[in-house]
This record gives structure tokens, sequence and C-alpha cells, in this order.
């Protein structure tokens, strides 16, 4: 495939799935052999990440949307110059993001969405409190300016976070308004219906995440710092979605700055400084073999099947 030819899609939806089996076998299905890519499948809707050909990858996304109460799927693209998924997976799981709530309904309760071009207004204002509802090592590689990090290592942390800290953000005599953002906008959008169910009332989100908001504000214009982590193979993202200067750890799959990579204790395809500490010889010299194995595929223009993705589940 060309640069031109790979389109990504990141797509998610809070609606009513009655046999979250039945649209997976489905998905998988309407995916077939050309669309790769991870699709989280519950009750509660549909997420994802999927890539290929732009005729198949359309024809997912018309699929889905054709089904009841998915004609409103959230759906952001951009473009891969490789394949960013080396295989497609579909996986029934309690929630398309995980946190872990029961009772959490964004189809009804969800907070007010905020378009990208009206987001820059909304989170300069004093009297709003701006909240980065994603995992502290997304928030190391860019944020909003301004952004309160919770530092969560994980979405189901957010809960025990705001009650033992981000609940006093909001004590104040005449109560601020709150906008939280994360990637594509499903994090998020429940972390506003949980506030909202807390008793928060004025809760706003960035709609379609930063992805849209990338994609949509100039960068003379943006307040976005940094570059925006993504749950593939292209690891980071930057103003316009193009691939931006962040690389994938083998050893624990987070991302690398080029700061990081110039570490004595990075090792390319081993460790980084987060993991260098962790890792035996053992793994090291298995992970040096995987490295160059990787390597002599993609030099003869094939997917090796050792070669690890980066994180897929958002949660």
């Amino acid at each position: 495939m060309t640069e031109q030819s790979i389109r990504v899609a990141a797509l998610y939806r809070f609606a009513p799935v009655a046999d979250p089996g039945a649209l997976r076998a489905w998905l998988e299905t309407l995916c077939g052999d050309r669309v790769r890519g991870t699709l989280l499948v519950a009750h509660e809707g549909v997420n994802g990440t999927i890539a290929g050909p732009v005729n198949a990858v359309d024809r997912v996304i018309q699929g889905l949307r054709a089904r009841p109460g998915f004609a409103d799927l959230e759906v952001k693209y951009s473009h891969a110059a490789t394949p960013p998924f080396h295989r497609l997976k579909v996986r029934v799981k309690p929630e398309i993001v995980t946190m872990g709530q029961p009772g959490i309904d964004p189809v009804l309760d969800a907070g007010t969405y905020v378009a990208a071009e009206d987001w820059n207004a909304l989170i300069a204002d004093p009297d709003t409190v701006v909240i980065d509802t994603r995992n502290a090592y997304e928030a190391d590689v860019g944020a909003f300016v301004g952004a309160v990090q919770p530092n969560t290592r994980t979405f189901r942390d957010f809960p025990d976070w705001f009650a033992r800290e981000g609940r006093a953000l909001l004590d104040r005599p005449v109560p601020p308004r709150v906008a939280m953002y994360c990637t594509g906008g499903i994090r998020c959008e429940k972390a506003t219906a949980w506030l909202k169910a807390q008793g928060v009332a004025d809760v706003h989100h960035l709609q379609g995440g930063i992805l849209r908001y990338l994609e949509t504000v100039p960068e003379s214009e943006s307040l976005w710092q940094g570059e925006c982590f993504v749950f593939d193979e292209r690891v980071a993202v930057g103003h316009g979605l193009e691939r931006g200067t962040h690389s994938l750890c083998r050893g624990c799959r987070m991302p690398v700055s080029e700061t990081g990579r110039a570490s004595p204790r990075f090792m390319e395809g081993v460790c980084c400084d987060r993991c260098h500490d962790s890792r035996t010889a053992e793994q090291r010299t298995g992970a040096l073999e995987r490295d160059r194995q990787v390597r002599l595929a993609a030099d003869r223009g094939q997917a090796h099947i050792g070669t690890r993705q980066a994180p897929a589940d958002r949660s």
C-alpha cells in the first residue's frame, strides 16, 4: 500500500448492544482480510482503531453507521506511510473503555460537547478547570497548556483520583466549569457522565478529542504542547496528524522521545530508561534476536510474527 492508500480510522460510539458476541462476529466478517487493527465491543458500544485500504475502511465505517444507534459514530481519519497494525483483533469486553463504575450511561448523561474550534476559548477562561483524563505516560508526550494531570496509571484510577484530589479543585465560592479531554473523546465522554453522577453539573468535553483538535486547529493558534500518543505503530502524531518523533520501546511498550533514545540506557528493540533495570540478560538477548528478525523481515517487505504492537486498549 502507498501512504495515501492506508487510511487509519479511530472510532467509538456509546450505544446499546444487545449481543456483543454477534456484533464481534459481524465486524470480523466485515473487516475481512484487508482491514487490521483492534476493536472492542461491549453492551455499551464499540471502540477501536482500524487501518487498511480506503475503500475497505470506508466499508466498515458505513456498515457500522447503518446499525441502529451507530449513525453518529465518532470517527477521526488519518493516514500512515506503513501499515500501523499487523493483524485484526475484535474482542468482547465488559466495557469499551474501562472505568469500573457501574451505572454510568454516557448515552444519556454525558457532559456538553465542545467543538475543536471552540476549545481554546473555553480552556483559556480562568473560570475553567481543565482536566486530562489520559494516563501519565500519555501526558508526558504532550498536553494542553495549563491542564491538570491526574497522573493515573489506568483510566480505572480516575474516580479515585477525583475523590482524593480532583474535587478539591472545584471547591470555590462559585464552582468553576470543568473541561476534560482525551485522545479521541471516549474517555472524557465517559468521565463527564461519571462527574455528573457525582453532582458536578457544569461539565464539558472536547468533541473528537485531541486528534480532532490537531486536525482542525492551525498550529499557529494551538494551545497544545508536544505530540499526542496514539495506540498503534505510529506511536505519536502532531498537528495535521502527521507522524511524530516518538518511537516505541519494545521492552515496556511505552513511548520514547528523541531525548530518551539518546540515553545510554536505551537499546533499540530491547529497553529504555523506564524498563532498563527490570530486563534480565536473558530477556535482552532474546529481545535483540527478535529485533534482528523483525528488521530482516522488514527488509523483505514482510511483517514478522514477533513484532509487538503499541498498546491497543485506551483504558
